[in-house]
């Protein structure tokens, strides 16, 4: 897993190169809405981009993690499939769908029953390197659908040059990066963790908690500002020295945001002394972001070190497919 986590900043580099040698067919009719299909360490790509470009696209993209479409799906659709090995078969089941309602398809995977059926129906699909855990692909299901966006004419370059460029930042942080990974996985052990962010990095925050479930085995949970002032904050109510907070303090939250944030610590700070703010580097929302996703990668493999367990290993997954493979 060191190994894997250590070649990111790479791989954000190779994801670029291997999505702008495709040149991507266009779609007959003009794209109305925009469906991202994917699971785990896949469907977290989709989650990323998509709330990367919300407030630069003109026609609203959902992401769709179940075995069914949403009803609004049709031609005028454009239905991305995601799946690593190509053989989640909940994307698939997706994919299958996204056929018979004429839907315009575009896949990305490493291989499997995705690439078969994309290359015998004549759609799209980009190919990316296999043979590692889907969690640690995410640079590539990133910069294939940043480019398939680009190419489609849906957003400009921006994206894509912020996304090399964050290649750059996690090397020239990468000490600063280290450092703070480890004091985040040694302020985590044997803690009850809650995560904050604010709402335009809750993909951030969601793949902190994949990353801390898969590799250091741990349960963990997050909410955002301002909706958890709304709800959580009171669930504090009972809350002990037990939680370790942990917040992403991206210091480009809505002033009132930026209040209610504060707001929300100092009352933290009434159950538990134990409360983590993680400060990134970048100048723009996808170089934070990705900051942010670094840092954590690295602290949930520290934290596995320090609990004792095995990032790689997710026995009860491939148990569960065996469980429905017999059904």
């Amino acid at each position: 897993m060191r190994d894997l986590i250590a070649s990111f900043p790479e791989n954000i580099e190779e994801s670029l190169r291997i999505a702008a040698s495709y040149t991507l067919k266009k779609p007959s009719e003009q794209l109305k809405s925009v469906v991202i299909c994917g699971m785990g360490g896949s469907g977290i790509g989709g989650k990323l981009v998509a709330q990367w470009l919300e407030n630069s696209l003109q026609i609203p993209v959902v992401v769709c993690q179940d075995y069914t479409l949403p009803k609004f799906v049709n031609s005028s659709t454009l239905v991305i499939c995601s799946s690593y090995s190509g053989e989640t078969e909940e994307t698939l089941s997706c994919l299958h769908e996204a056929k018979e309602l004429k839907a315009f398809i575009i896949g990305i995977s490493s291989g499997g029953a995705l690439v078969a059926f994309c290359e015998k129906n004549n759609y799209d699909c980009m190919e990316i390197p296999s043979g590692n855990p889907p969690r640690t692909a995410l640079a590539f299901s990133v910069g294939q659908l940043l480019t398939i966006f680009f190419q489609l004419g849906l957003t400009n370059d921006t994206f894509i040059k912020d996304y090399q460029s964050s290649k750059n930042l996690l090397v020239d942080f990468n000490e600063q990066i280290h450092a703070s990974a480890k004091e985040l996985a040694a302020f985590l052990k044997n803690k009850l963790v809650l995560m904050y962010s604010a709402s335009n990095y809750e993909a951030v925050a969601i793949r902190a908690r994949q990353q801390f479930n898969e590799n250091a085995k741990i349960l963990c949970n997050h909410h955002v500002i301002p909706e958890m002032n709304h709800n959580e904050l009171v669930g504090w109510g009972l809350a002990d020295e037990r939680c370790g907070v942990l917040i992403f303090d991206s210091k480009d939250l809505h002033p009132k945001n930026q209040l209610r944030l504060e707001f929300s610590i100092d009352h933290f700070k009434t159950k538990t002394p134990h409360i983590f703010r993680l400060v990134p580097e970048g100048d723009s929302l996808i170089e934070r972001a990705i900051y942010f996703i670094n840092v954590v990668d690295w602290a949930s493999f520290y934290l596995s070190d320090l609990n004792d367990v095995d990032p790689i290993e997710i026995d009860v997954i491939n148990r569960l497919k065996s469980f429905l493979s017999n059904k």
